[in-house]
């Protein structure tokens, strides 16, 4: 690859490798853990980037017994190495689908509470029929996945949003809808209730996800339209965790049906009359979908009922928001 500009006018070439050394020490701050992720010696990797260094006449990073941060020539050269990566991988992955192949990493975030498919089974089914491509799965609430897509850093996101939202600037297909029930210790007073409305909850300890989060935001705003104040003392950002709370007699819970059951036997979920429905999404960039972003919504299709829904970046509206 040829490099020109403004670092002192360089004319040399750099090969694919060494831009692929920079970007994840950019990105780890760290010569070592780069080194893992590239599987190579950190003294290799080290050799290289100080050979690039020498040949742009600029250095890329400074390094100290402690961190590694980029320099302001470093942070320009990223942005090209960054781009270059990107291109070099989308030639190689057309190169491959002109002849029925698909390549390259999928870049897969699901919310952590996801039950429509079985993430674990979809990526098996996605390798056994693609064994070239590989995956990277990542975790996170909904309006962080939904963004990560917009911006090109994910190919696909399976969402969790409450009913009146939809994902916004992306294309979505709707997987599934439950309403949320209340997750309580086998022991509790209301876990022979066979049915509950939210009122019934006021004077309870809650565990929930963190104020501020999409995964929070559904239950607050259904306590918040029936006027019901209640008392979170537990926040994580964990499905399991809020359910080993609720297991271990500390708090109760609003979870989808799905991930309530994982609690059992030492906690029960009863249904709430009236409360809230969360809708499941799997989210992508129908604008400039890759081969691998197709193949494994072709994977997931027969996983999950069809439902008519599927919109358009231009259709969809509102934030992506309300459940984690």
């Amino acid at each position: 690859m040829l490099v020109t500009g403004s670092m002192n006018e360089y004319h040399g070439y750099v090969d694919l490798q060494q831009l692929k050394y920079v970007v994840e020490v950019a990105s780890s701050s760290s010569f070592t853990r780069a080194a893992e992720r590239c599987f190579v010696t950190q003294s290799a990797l080290s050799h290289q980037i100080a050979a690039l260094e020498r040949e742009l006449g600029q250095r890329l990073f400074v390094r100290s017994s402690r961190s590694v941060r980029t320099t302001e020539a470093g942070e320009a050269f990223l942005v090209h190495a960054r781009a270059a990566l990107a291109a070099a991988d989308q030639a190689r992955e057309a190169a491959a689908a002109a002849v029925g192949r698909v390549v390259g990493t999928l870049r897969l975030g699901v919310i952590p509470t996801v039950t429509a498919v079985s993430v674990p089974d979809a990526i098996s089914r996605f390798r056994a029929e693609h064994p070239e491509a590989r995956v990277q799965l990542s975790m996170g609430n909904s309006d962080a996945l939904a963004a990560a897509v917009r911006r090109g850093e994910l190919d696909v996101a399976m969402l969790g949003l409450h009913e009146d939202v939809r994902p916004s600037g992306v294309a979505a297909r709707e997987l599934a809808r439950e309403r949320l029930v209340a997750v309580v210790p086998s022991t509790h007073r209301l876990a022979r209730r066979e049915h509950l409305a939210l009122e019934d909850l006021a004077e309870e300890v809650f565990a929930d996800f963190p104020a501020g989060t999409s995964g929070r935001a559904q239950s607050d705003a259904a306590f918040g339209v029936a006027g019901v104040l209640r008392d979170v003392s537990f926040e994580a950002d964990s499905a399991e965790l809020i359910l080993g709370l609720v297991s271990a007699g500390l708090a109760i819970t609003l979870l989808a049906p799905g991930v309530a059951a994982a609690a059992a036997p030492h906690a029960v979920a009863v249904e709430i009359v009236g409360g809230p429905v969360r809708v499941e999404y799997v989210a992508w960039d129908a604008r400039s979908p890759r081969a691998v972003a197709t193949a494994f919504l072709r994977v997931i299709g027969p996983m999950t009922p069809r439902v008519e829904d599927e919109a358009g970046p231009e259709e969809s509206s509102g934030p992506a928001s309300s459940e984690s």
